[in-house]
């Protein structure tokens, strides 16, 4: 038979709320009490009936991160600190994949596991802000990414075009001036390819250097291998860029791939520099330059925003909040 509160507190010689505070993380019970009931807890192998707590509550204590690509290493290391972050308020985080599909995305935002979540943060790439307004759930929803709108719902994302321009100008700085990008993308694809196109246009226009769009190459995707493929395409064509700014780095370590088949060194004939700071790129030879978004405080913030609207409801005006960045200097610019 499942063990109740009731036996945990007879074991400890408590009370029954006394227990279920304990249970709970309820902060205010004396350390001497709460080390008896926790060993009577672990004693009785004691475990909360969720089931009949949800039911209390209303609440499951458990919210769902929505991503386009788990293989893409920002995006596993975003749920990660997604995770680490929901623990704080000991909750459970399901994660799922859209693929950045329309319809996929549209099953996540209108709740088809409502039953099973409080609440959701979502990274979507083809959904636009006015049809995200449209979802029928009703349950609060935190959004992540680069975005043109987001409509009514809280927002959380890093400047991309400031931290674009900023690791361009480095590239100009150190004395590069045929600067290629890789990772243009259609309007349709989200808003990171076009703002981090932006940032690398400003810093171009703000030094003097004519923009050249013949230096710019599309990537339907951001794996290794588009960069691979990007970069190749570009020195095929007669493009001798001395320095490529990515778009993120699974882009620049496809591209450094290339120029070494090419026999181009890095940095010495082309420098590279990348975006997202995924944990390969510190360990790349050589380690490679990047914009390090924040993901821990992008993680807490959205956690934050949801823990509010699931305590206060949904009035009130969206949240637009930004997260820090830094650019790592490292040795491949």
């Amino acid at each position: 038979m499942r063990n109740r509160l009731k036996d945990v507190a007879e074991r400890a010689g408590v009370s029954v709320k006394t227990v279920s505070n304990v249970v709970n993380g309820y902060a205010h019970v004396r350390p001497e009490t709460r080390a008896r009931v926790e060993e009577a807890l672990a004693e009785l192998n004691y475990r909360p009936n969720l089931s009949a707590r949800s039911l209390r509550s209303g609440r499951t204590g458990v919210i769902a991160l929505a991503v386009p690509e788990l293989d893409i290493p920002y995006f596993a290391e975003l749920a990660r600190h997604v995770v680490d972050a929901a623990a704080t308020h000991d909750w459970t985080v399901l994660i799922d994949q859209t693929g950045g599909v329309p319809e996929r995305e549209r099953v996540v935002a209108d709740g088809v596991r409502g039953q099973l979540i409080d609440g959701l943060i979502f990274s979507p790439l083809a959904l636009t802000g006015a049809e995200l307004a449209r979802r029928a759930d009703p349950r609060p929803m935190v959004l992540l990414g680069e975005r043109d709108d987001h409509g009514p719902l809280d927002h959380v994302a890093v400047d991309n075009v400031a931290a674009a321009r900023e690791i361009t100008t480095h590239l100009i700085a150190s004395g590069r001036r045929r600067i290629a990008a890789i990772g243009a993308q259609r309007a349709t694809s989200g808003a990171s390819a076009s703002m981090r196109l932006t940032g690398y246009k400003q810093a171009l226009a703000a030094e003097g250097i004519r923009f050249d769009p013949r230096r710019v190459a599309s990537a339907a995707n951001w794996h290794r291998a588009d960069g691979a493929t990007a970069m190749a395409r570009l020195l095929e064509s007669g493009v001798r860029p001395d320095a490529v700014f990515c778009f993120n780095d699974t882009l620049a370590l496809g591209a450094m791939r290339a120029l070494h088949e090419h026999g181009l060194r890095v940095p010495d004939d082309v420098a590279v520099a990348g975006f997202d700071d995924i944990e390969d790129g510190r360990f790349s030879v050589p380690t490679l330059t990047t914009v390090v978004p924040d993901k821990a405080e992008i993680a807490r913030l959205a956690v934050e925003l949801l823990a509010k609207r699931l305590a206060t409801g949904s009035d009130g005006a969206p949240a637009e909040l930004t997260a820090g960045y830094r650019v790592d200097l490292r040795e491949s610019a």
